[in-house]
């Protein structure tokens, strides 16, 4: 019988826990004990029902892309809880100069594929319209460095692309800032671009082209979430697994190698296990590690992260029909505020919301977060209100305001990071037994971390 520990009750944690669970009810001769250190399950995934609102504390969905996530929910038989983003009134905007502009259509992250509405936008001025034009013609370039992101888009389009466009929607998805994440881990598919095609622009076109020559198939919505929040996910893998198996409140100090095992000590409590799936942060993971291997430990303590606050916040029939269509808005750093961002949840989800209510959920990361994280809730949400009113001239009283704070969640895959992650790996191979999962390798976002949970879990399995 081979006895597995998990250390991380988040969604990684839960995903490595079901798959071992699979693995058991298929046959496999396991048992497996799960610690979590706080008195909950789900870690970021929770949500609120208030007044008749889905409210989500932490990711309010994920990309539709990447399936590991959703695959997951049809598995668990909530496949019909799956509800997608409603893309036909998908429009974002960007402050700019103190007033909203729309991105312009066509636009694939960053990279123009319509030349026409980008040419007629306000939101670049006719210098980063003629860089736009001239990146057509850059030629292919094979990079033997990492570079930051903010470095690689200057390359392309100009400094203005970087502070009007890149730096916001990353700062949306990573709570970073452009200037510090590696192009090579966080945009792999641009950095390939780069080197085969030159042009990011002549590279997207190429794969419009390529993609219009097969059948149309409909297009999926660009994000999924689930009818009843995000925490349903947590819950319903929660309900597969063996109650006996789940240890709440039970912080894992260390685990050291002993035997040909694993011995793990939470609390007062020792015990031995075949192998051991750490799914925890970068600074805890390392914590944990640390009297196992203080060069491990180090490497992955190196991994940054960055806190965040979310505020729920709704308001009356009046305020949904006065705001602009669309999803939400987002706040470039030059325009001097403290919010990064805006979503209309009852547009981009009207599941979340009954039809005469307003439902935004403004976000704060990184310094940003850093600085307001001292303030009292209701200080917070006066400094939504007074943000709001400011971009989007919005007065009313807010019928309900949540605030949520996430101490250094999002973790920033800073230049280097993927040199970091062959160190870390070469490490980890020295340790029979160890398997890694969570946000601190390759990818951030829930269909990622369920990826690395599950692929995980089978590691510890057959070593």
């Amino acid at each position: 019988m081979k006895r597995i520990a998990i250390i991380g009750g988040g969604i990684s944690g839960l995903a490595a826990a079901f798959e071992l669970e699979e693995q058991r009810k298929a046959g496999a001769e396991l048992e497996y004990t799960l610690y979590e250190s706080s008195p909950r399950l789900g870690g970021v995934l929770r949500t609120e029902k208030i007044d008749g609102c889905v409210v989500e504390a932490g990711p309010d969905s994920f990309v539709t892309e990447k399936p590991w996530a959703a695959d997951l929910c049809r598995t668990l038989g909530i496949g019909d809880q799956l509800i997608g983003s409603n893309d036909t009134d998908r429009k974002t905007y960007i402050l700019t100069r103190g007033r909203l502009v729309e991105m312009p259509d066509g636009l694939m992250f960053m990279v123009p594929t319509k030349i026409l509405p980008t040419g007629l936008s306000p939101l670049f001025s006719w210098k980063t319209k003629l860089r736009m034009m001239r990146e057509l013609f850059h030629p292919p370039r094979a990079v033997d460095h990492d570079e930051s992101v903010a470095d690689f888009v200057e390359r392309h389009y100009g400094r203005e692309m970087v502070d009007r466009l890149a730096d916001p929607l990353l700062s949306g998805v990573y709570g970073g800032e452009s200037a510090t994440l590696s192009v090579r881990a966080v945009l792999p598919r641009f950095a390939e671009m780069e080197r085969t095609h030159g042009s990011l622009g002549r590279a997207m076109l190429a794969a419009r082209k390529k993609m219009g020559k097969g059948p149309r198939k409909p297009t999926p919505p660009l994000f999924t979430s689930l009818k009843d929040g995000m925490q349903h996910l947590a819950e319903s893998i929660t309900a597969r697994l063996s109650p006996d198996s789940l240890l709440t409140s039970a912080m894992v100090q260390a685990i050291q190698p002993e035997a040909g095992g694993w011995v793990v000590s939470a609390g007062m409590q020792s015990d031995h296990f075949d192998a051991v799936v750490i799914a925890l942060p970068g600074l805890a993971a390392a914590n944990v590690m640390r009297l196992a291997s203080g060069q491990l430990a180090d490497e992955l303590a190196a991994v940054q992260y960055s806190s965040s606050i979310t505020v729920g916040i709704a308001f009356d029939r009046e305020v949904r029909h006065s705001l602009p269509p669309g999803f939400g808005f987002l706040v470039p750093r030059s325009e001097g505020k403290r919010l990064l961002a805006a979503t209309f949840v009852h547009n981009k989800f009207p599941h979340r919301a009954p039809k005469d209510r307003a439902l935004l959920r403004c976000f704060f990361a990184g310094v940003n977060a850093e600085n307001v994280w001292p303030l009292s809730d209701d200080q917070i949400v006066g400094i939504v209100r007074n943000e709001l009113q400011q971009i989007i001239g919005l007065r009313a009283e807010p019928l309900f305001a949540r605030v949520y704070k996430w101490k250094s969640a999002m973790a920033q895959y800073s230049v280097g990071h993927l040199d970091r992650l062959e160190r870390i790996e070469r490490l980890r191979q020295q340790f029979p037994g160890l398997a890694l999962a969570g946000n601190a390798y390759r990818g951030i976002g829930v269909p990622d971390c369920v990826r690395s949970g599950r692929e995980a879990a089978k590691m510890a399995l057959q070593s």
